[in-house]
This record gives C-alpha cells, sequence and structure tokens, in this order.
C-alpha cells in the first residue's frame, strides 16, 4: 500500500484502474466537469459517450453479464442521475454488478433545490444494493474500493456512488489497495460456503428420488464459467433431467438431450410437466420468481424441494422448501459432487428411466412448433435463420434481446451452448434494453458477433444509440420483428380482453432502414421468406453497426403458454387452444405482463 495526495477527481480515475476498470459509459454535465478534464489527461481508461444514461447503463449491464466484472457508469446530477434509474432497478432485478458514479451539486447548496440538483441517493435507496453520498475527499477511494467490493460479492447488484463537485475539486489523500482488501471488509461478508449437513440431506433425498428435476437459474451463470462446468459435470453424472430460467439459458449446454428447455410461462411443454409432476426439485441459482411458479398454491405439489442461493432472503420467500443452502453456487456444486462421489451415490435407476420414459413422451407434442409459410416471415423462422447462419460465420456470438414476444421466441429457438452468451431483461422486462446492452457486449467483445433482437415497440426506446454504434465503429447486427404492434400487449389484448386492442397497434414508424441511413449506419429489410437468408447473411458480412427490419407475422402468438395464475399443467399449446374470456376466466382479470 501507498498514500498519495490527489484531487477527488484525480482519485476516481486511479480507484477506478486499481479496480481493473477498462471502459466506463457515460454522458458529462456542469457538476461532472473536473472529473471529465482529468479523464482526458490520461490513457488508461476508456470511455463510451452514450446519447441517453438509460442507455449507459443498459450499456454497463451488457459489458457485465457478458464479461462476468463490473460494468462503469457515469453520469451528471439532476436528469443524468435520474435517467439512470430504470437501469438500476433492471439491474438489481437481474443481479448484475455494477457501479454508477454520479455527479452533485456542490455540498453547500445540497438541499437548497441548486440548479440540476436530485436527492438521487434518496431516490435509489430501494432499487440500489447500497448507496453513497461522498462528503469527505478522504473518504472517495475507500467508498469506490468498497462499493466494487459490495456490486460484485454475494449475490451480484447496482452500487450508486453520489459526488459532490467539491468532492471532486479537493485535495486528498489516497490509498492504494491493499491484495486482501475484500477479505478485509468491516461489515459485509456474504456466506459462500453451503452448511455440510444440508447439503448431505440434499444428496439423501437426490438419490432416494423417482422423479428428479435440476431447476438452474441466472445464479449460476452469475457465479463463473466455473459453476457452470460444474453444473453440467452434475447433471451429467446424476443423469437427471434439467430445465432453466430464462436468466439461465446457457449454464447448461441447449443441444444436450438431458435439456428440457426453458421452464415458466413460456417455456416447453416438457419442462413445465416434468416441474409439476416431479418428486424432488433441485433449484440451483434461481429465486422462484412468478414467471416460473405461477400458482403459487399449485406449484409442484408433490416435490420436496432443494434450494441452493447466495442470497439468505431468497430462501422461503416465495416457496418454502425442505432443504435450503445458502451459499455461492460453485462453492456449493463443488462440495455436492464431492460428497456424492465420495458416497457412491447413485439415483434410482429403474425410477430414473420411467421418468425419463415421461419426459420423452411428453417431448413427442413438440410445443415450440409453429406452422410454416412461403409467404408471410414468421418470427420463429427468422430466429432460426439467424441462428443457423451466425452459426456458418464461426464467430463467437453474443445475443441481447428487448422485451415482448420476440423476447420469448428468442429464448424458445436460439440454443445456448455457453454461459454469458444471453443478455436479456428478466425480472424488470425493460423495453430499450437490448440495443445498448448489445452495444456493451460489442464493446468489451470486438471481434465477437453481436446481435440484438428486437421488436418495433422495444427498438424505438432507444434507437439513438445508433449514433454511439456508429461512433465507435461497433458492429452490433439488430434485427427487428417488425409486427406493428406492441406484440405481447396485443397477444394478451386477443386471449383475455376481447379481442379489444387498445393502444398496442403501432400506427406510425420510422422507415427503420432510412433511419440506419441517416446515422451513416447499414440499413437492410426482408419481408418475405425468401429474402431473409440474403438480408442476414448482408448483414453479418458488415463492419458497420447494421439494423434490420424483418416484417413479420403480424398475428402471430407465443406458445407454449401458462396463464398468469395457472398451474404448470394448465398450459395452452396453441392457438385452438386458446380462448378469448372478457374477465381473464382463470387468470387475472386485466393483468398484462
Amino acid at each position: 500500500m501507498s498514500t498519495k495526495q490527489m484531487t477527488g477527481s484525480e482519485i476516481i480515475i486511479q480507484a477506478l484502474k486499481d479496480q481493473g476498470v477498462d471502459v466506463m459509459f457515460g454522458l458529462p454535465g456542469g457538476v461532472l466537469l473536473p472529473l471529465y478534464d482529468a479523464l482526458f489527461k490520461q490513457n488508461g481508461l476508456r470511455h463510451i459517450l452514450v446519447k441517453h444514461e438509460q442507455a449507459a447503463v443498459h450499456a454497463a449491464e451488457g459489458y457485465a453479464r457478458s464479461t462476468g466484472k463490473v460494468g462503469t457508469v457515469l453520469v451528471t446530477s439532476g436528469p443524468g442521475a435520474t435517467n439512470t434509474v430504470t437501469g438500476l432497478v433492471d439491474a438489481m432485478m437481474d443481479s448484475v454488478p455494477l457501479v454508477c458514479l454520479t455527479g452533485q451539486v456542490p455540498s453547500s447548496l445540497i438541499g437548497n433545490d441548486a440548479f440540476q440538483e436530485a436527492d438521487i441517493t434518496g431516490i435509489t435507496r430501494g432499487v440500489t444494493k447500497h448507496n453513497y453520498l461522498v462528503k469527505d475527499v478522504n473518504e472517495l477511494g475507500r467508498i469506490l474500493h468498497e462499493a466494487y467490493y459490495v456490486a460484485r460479492s454475494g449475490r451480484p447488484g447496482p452500487v450508486l456512488v453520489d459526488i459532490p463537485k467539491d468532492v471532486l475539486l479537493a485535495l486528498g489523500n489516497y490509498t492504494t489497495p491493499g491484495k486482501n482488501t475484500a477479505v478485509e471488509h468491516r461489515s459485509y461478508k456474504p456466506q459462500v460456503k453451503g452448511d455440510t449437513a444440508a447439503i448431505k440431506q440434499a444428496i439423501d433425498l437426490i438419490k432416494n428420488a423417482k422423479r428428479p428435476l435440476f431447476y438452474g437459474g441466472g445464479g449460476i451463470v452469475n457465479s463463473g464459467d466455473a459453476a457452470c462446468t460444474l453444473f453440467s459435470q452434475l447433471v451429467k453424472m446424476t443423469g437427471i433431467p434439467c430445465s432453466l430460467t430464462l436468466m439461465g439459458l446457457g449454464a447448461f449446454p441447449g443441444s444436450d438431450d438431458q435439456f428440457l428447455g426453458m421452464m415458466g410461462m413460456h417455456g416447453t411443454y416438457e419442462a413445465n410437466l416434468a416441474m409439476h409432476d416431479c418428486d424432488v426439485m433441485i433449484n440451483i441459482g434461481a429465486r422462484f420468481d412468478d414467471r416460473v411458479t405461477g400458482a403459487l398454491d399449485k406449484f409442484s405439489p408433490g416435490s420436496k424441494k432443494i434450494h441452493v442461493d447466495i442470497d439468505p432472503s431468497s430462501i422461503n420467500k416465495n416457496i418454502i422448501v425442505d432443504v435450503p443452502i445458502i451459499g455461492d453456487v460453485a462453492h456449493v456444486l463443488e462440495e455436492l459432487i464431492k460428497y456424492w462421489k465420495a458416497d457412491q451415490a447413485q439415483v434410482n435407476a429403474k425410477a430414473l428411466d420411467k421418468w425419463w420414459k415421461q419426459i420423452n413422451e411428453w417431448r413427442k407434442v413438440d410445443s415450440l412448433k409453429y406452422t410454416k409459410s412461403n409467404k408471410v416471415i414468421k418470427p420463429q423462422y427468422a430466429l432460426e435463420r439467424i441462428r443457423d447462419l451466425a452459426k456458418d460465420t464461426g464467430k463467437d456470438t453474443y445475443y441481447t434481446t428487448e422485451v415482448g414476444q420476440h423476447q420469448m421466441w428468442a429464448a424458445q429457438h436460439l440454443c445456448f451452448e455457453k454461459p454469458k452468451r444471453w443478455m436479456t431483461s428478466g425480472g424488470l422486462g425493460t423495453m430499450g434494453y437490448g440495443f445498448p446492452s448489445a452495444m456493451g457486449v460489442q464493446t468489451a467483445h470486438p471481434d465477437a458477433l453481436v446481435i440484438a433482437i428486437a421488436g418495433d415497440g422495444s427498438f424505438q426506446m432507444n434507437l439513438q444509440e445508433i449514433a454511439t454504434l456508429m461512433a465507435y465503429r461497433l458492429p452490433v447486427k439488430c434485427f427487428i420483428l417488425n409486427n406493428k404492434f406492441l406484440g405481447m400487449v396485443r397477444q394478451w389484448q386477443e386471449m383475455f380482453h376481447g379481442e379489444r386492442y387498445s393502444e398496442s397497434h403501432i400506427d406510425v414508424q420510422p422507415d427503420f432502414v432510412k433511419l440506419a441511413e441517416a446515422y451513416g449506419a447499414t440499413g437492410l429489410r426482408a419481408t418475405t421468406p425468401g429474402e431473409l437468408d440474403d438480408v442476414i447473411k448482408q448483414a453479418f458480412a458488415s463492419d458497420l453497426p447494421t439494423i434490420i427490419d424483418i416484417l413479420v407475422d403480424a398475428e402471430e402468438n407465443v406458445f407454449p403458454m401458462i396463464p398468469s395464475g395457472a398451474a404448470h399443467n394448465e398450459i395452452i399449446l396453441g392457438p385452438e387452444d386458446s380462448q378469448s374470456s372478457e374477465n381473464g376466466g382463470s387468470v387475472e382479470s386485466g393483468v398484462l405482463v
């Protein structure tokens, strides 16, 4: 350790470098000018200048989720800070590690309704993992190191640090962090190792199970590549079927025969029926959220439940479990495998074989099938062609999505073999997330093929970031599945609100090809299935940001579907099973999700 005297702005630059930060996403403003001046004088930190602060947070999310590192955001006071709130809530819901640095008016003006003043620590107290208002420049370095530690440790999440302008200008002491800084943290020490007795109890349940099921979530991906490898090892060595949540896709190879697909509201028939009928459920790193559980009183009624999660508040919050294990997924999986081998444990082979026969019968339903057409582009077909032609490029491919029908189709029809290749907004369901998120992914992986899947409604939330992609020559490929509707809203209106399409049709939209060209990017369009392959190949061959407008069937719905408030065995497989209802029937009336 060594101590130096610096300005607050210089302390921030040095602290970020010491934390291993290589890029930040931001937008300057008046109170931040001292910090941007310090940024100008150095070369170690890269800054991506966005066009809107919400996009800065989503870009940092994409960077963080595709690398496993902490994303960094830098915005000014007042509206600059308040524009980050949606992104911070999104990161909080999906456990994304971020540090958001916000400028604040000088300390002497706080509370005086000064120009561009907002109580951002008060505003974000409930939507961040932790936040700080820095009052003393000599505390600035310690707070920054603490912020990065808190963001990445335990259940990851966003941390906000609010810094008044006078603190940026003041001289203070900065101490470089020691190697054991995280270990020596004063109070925040999340439990990472699971209780041995609980782990052994879990093994006893698994080996005596007749219909076991692994239920994996985003916590596996957040724990790191090693956790995904261990999870795959445990699933393979036991022979037990595996399903994943929306956030967990990629934690287990999507093409493996033991993978049943995604479970939940738009999950596969076999995954949802297996979840309903299993007798032992092994939840690894998922939080039993309502999009997965459906009706809580009907959720997997005959199963014993094991739940591994690093966040103690997630245990027994939604579903009461039989064996809770608090700890980091990687550590717990390592122990599970160790004791499984030491015990020479085996599952009940005869019962498991019978269970697989039942699952394979469910698989014959082919719940992801759709009616193909040679006249109109089906969105599922478009995604399959994007997927297959992306493989032909030989590049490492990363996908981001916006939110809505296209998001669910992407989860169903794209196949993820590796973790951290799938970035989507799960908990908050944020329209406007996917396009700027892809910007962050491409920044982190300049040689990769980065594909954003969007709907025409979602894309217009943050389309201004085409300019940012052009400024930094980030060749993101954004495919707009254009049905001229807020598609998921329209689907619910069709199925549960008597086909009354209230404010869900997008009457006016830009010419997306001309819009791309106006920014200097590449714009392409496909209107028929016959045009699709050539347009996708052109997009992949372009070294510029590319916007691809794909006109898809406006009346296509996402199936299978478990209506909100229904059980896993109450599945709508297709249009023939769907009935419009004035009051929503067994569905929660008036709820749009």
